[in-house]
């Protein structure tokens, strides 16, 4: 953030060599003496014996508060709250707190968040439907009962027509993605620090990384393309059995470098809104911040878009439901060998439900990854610091130690 120095990578660690005062017995007053030593003059020696059971005779001692008997007092207590200007504390964060987070953020911003997001997957939406209508290809019927090279002919056609229609719905949704990424990241930002935020404001800040964000996009996924075409390449091109087997295990191989990098590079988009940072310099800082916490970050990534399947699950059964009463066709055709040709209504009443769907998801799966990335550098950098004086708070000063 321009007003917020705590976003800002940092240029170097701390010294580590500054001394530290030393406490030291004080000089003796008269001046006789060495330097350091203890005065000659000591009280005299106690009288107490050792420790026993507690009597109850008239010279018993009292027995003395927290020590044994008596009343018992608090021992020492716990660390400090963690200050909260904003939706998280500000310390390293539990799985729960990044969670509970990002909803927080888009339920007290949700004129801004969700009336973005919202407009966003309307034009989208409507976009893909005007495509699937009138410019992609129906899909490529399989006949069940096809053998030997036909059954691989009809599946390789069935494939290629599927990507060609998924090629630009991918894309349209991306760009989707990417203007709702841009817009919540800076939102979330503000929320951390407490400070309110309008439509107006955040998409000031975020329009001149719009650009850069849908570079690093189109870079990774070029990057995993190659990735599977080098695993899948040799196979394919043997095109014997030993073919296939050697593509399929290049595939699986693929799968796992894949996994890795998009784990690795999923800190990046924050990086590059936040930090400022270039494309590539934006990958090298994501790949920096999750290493060491891998697993970690994968665990967090994989329940989130587990939440997201699921909510996408539960909204898509009633609306295709409907779409396909409205509509009139027969569950079979969805399901069957055959294309299914499909109307208006079916296609407006699942848009709709792709509007919700899109209209809570892309949010919130950018709030998790903007406070993810925070968590990060709190963690390794003390950004809890940086955003307490960002924020304002007392005590937070300049001079205040890193932790």
């Amino acid at each position: 953030m321009n007003d917020s120095p705590g976003w800002a990578s940092p240029g170097s660690a701390p010294s580590d060599g500054k001394e530290k005062a030393i406490p030291r017995p004080s000089d003796p007053q008269d001046g006789s003496g060495p330097t350091g030593q203890w005065s000659p003059e000591q009280p005299p020696p106690g009288q107490w014996s050792p420790p026993s059971n507690p009597g109850n005779g008239p010279g018993t001692r009292p027995p003395t508060p927290g020590w044994g008997g008596g009343p018992q007092r608090q021992g020492w207590a716990g660390p400090p709250a963690a200050a909260k200007p904003g939706v998280i504390p500000l310390r390293p964060l539990s799985l729960g707190e990044i969670l509970d987070g990002s909803v927080s953020a888009l339920r007290a911003h949700w004129r801004t968040a969700l009336g973005f997001s919202l407009t966003v997957s309307v034009i989208t939406q409507i976009a893909v439907i005007l495509m699937q209508r009138y410019l992609l290809p129906e899909p490529t019927s399989i006949d069940p009962n096809a053998t030997g090279t036909e059954a691989l002919r009809q599946t390789a056609d069935s494939a290629r027509s599927t990507l060609i229609s998924l090629a630009p719905v991918s894309l349209l949704s991306m760009i989707a993605t990417l203007f709702t990424a841009s817009v919540v990241t800076v939102i979330i930002s503000r929320s951390v620090l407490g400070r309110p935020t309008t439509l107006a404001d955040s998409w000031a800040e975020a329009r001149p990384r719009v650009l850069p964000l849908l570079g690093l996009t189109v870079l990774v996924a070029v990057i995993m393309a190659a990735i599977m075409a080098v695993g899948i390449g040799p196979g394919l091109l043997l095109g014997s059995e030993a073919g296939a087997a050697l593509a399929f295990l290049g595939f699986a191989a693929a799968c796992v470098v894949m996994l890795w990098l998009n784990v690795s590079f999923a800190l990046a988009a924050p990086a590059l809104m936040l930090e400022r940072q270039s494309i590539v310099a934006a990958l090298r800082r994501s790949a920096k911040l999750v290493r060491g916490a891998w697993w970690r970050t994968f665990g967090i990534l994989a329940l989130t878009y587990l939440l997201t399947f699921l909510l996408t699950f539960l909204v898509s059964i009633p609306f295709t439901a409907i779409a396909v009463i409205a509509d009139g066709t027969e569950v079979s055709d969805l399901f069957g060998g055959t294309a299914p040709s499909v109307g208006w209504p079916f296609l407006i009443v699942t848009g709709i439900g792709e509007v919700i769907i899109s209209t809570l998801i892309y949010p919130f799966v950018a709030g998790v990854m903007a406070l993810l990335y925070m968590d990060q550098r709190i963690r390794r950098e003390a950004l809890d610091l940086d955003l307490a004086r960002a924020a304002g708070l007392p005590g937070y000063g300049d001079n205040t130690p890193r932790s």
